[in-house]
């Protein structure tokens, strides 16, 4: 797009009547803050992923729980997911397994519901937001047509003044309406495929943490016979 054809675009969003121009603006804002989430989600589903591949690997090494347990303790502001999961489950272990009263049954059901406490919290911290991309993709388009529609209506409506109606009188005023309709494409797109990406990865890290959460609770079934 050359110069001109900027100016030219720009000259159409200054003309454009109050409510698109109203329009407009709200799904620039729209946009702009879908981006922001899009960016903020993606890093912080690459470091969920980079964090549950580290822990993986360490858990399966044959380390020792009590010192993998020790060492989630210590760097708990800079654990990831999977680990916090891991410290949920084996502090509640270590607290009713000192419990005389409790059998292995018991404990391991108690462990369970600490893990996946932990485990909620922190798929809903992962799909934060989402529910807003989601919206941004199915609304804005919708939003966008309706200021199209809007100027459109306002550009027919100019046309009652005018002794002879001719497609020049009416193109520009159309022309207006239709920049809506693309800025409301601009803010759905990115929105709905960064959503399905995101709910995609969202799922898989979900069913490694289930698949985590049931096989630490054999190896804590069998330690308990």
């Amino acid at each position: 797009m050359n110069v001109s054809q900027d100016l030219a675009l720009i000259e159409l969003v200054m003309n454009a009547s109050l409510v698109v121009k109203l329009v407009m603006a709200l799904l620039a804002y729209v946009s702009v803050m879908s981006w922001y989430w899009i960016f903020r989600k993606w890093f912080q589903l690459r470091d969920a992923r980079k964090k549950t591949d580290q822990f993986e690997n360490e858990f399966w090494s044959g380390g020792e729980l009590a010192r993998l347990y020790e060492n989630a303790v210590n760097r708990r502001h800079a654990s990831g997911a999977l680990e916090r999961i891991f410290e949920a489950g084996f502090r509640e272990f270590t607290k009713l397994r000192g419990q005389k009263t409790l059998d292995a049954a018991t404990t391991i059901d108690g462990v369970r519901r600490a893990m996946r406490a932990t485990y909620q919290r922190e798929v809903d911290d992962l799909e934060a937001h989402l529910a807003f991309l989601a919206s941004v993709g199915s609304v804005s388009p919708y939003v966008g047509l309706f200021g199209t529609v809007w100027g459109i209506m306002h550009s027919f409506r100019g046309l009652s003044s005018m002794s002879t109606a001719t497609l020049a009188a009416v193109a520009p005023g159309i022309a207006e309406a239709l920049v809506a309709t693309a800025i409301g494409l601009f803010a759905a797109i990115p929105a709905v495929v960064a959503y399905n990406r995101f709910a995609h990865d969202t799922d898989r890290l979900a069913v490694r943490f289930e698949s985590f959460m049931e096989e630490f609770s054999n190896i804590l079934q069998r330690q308990m016979k």
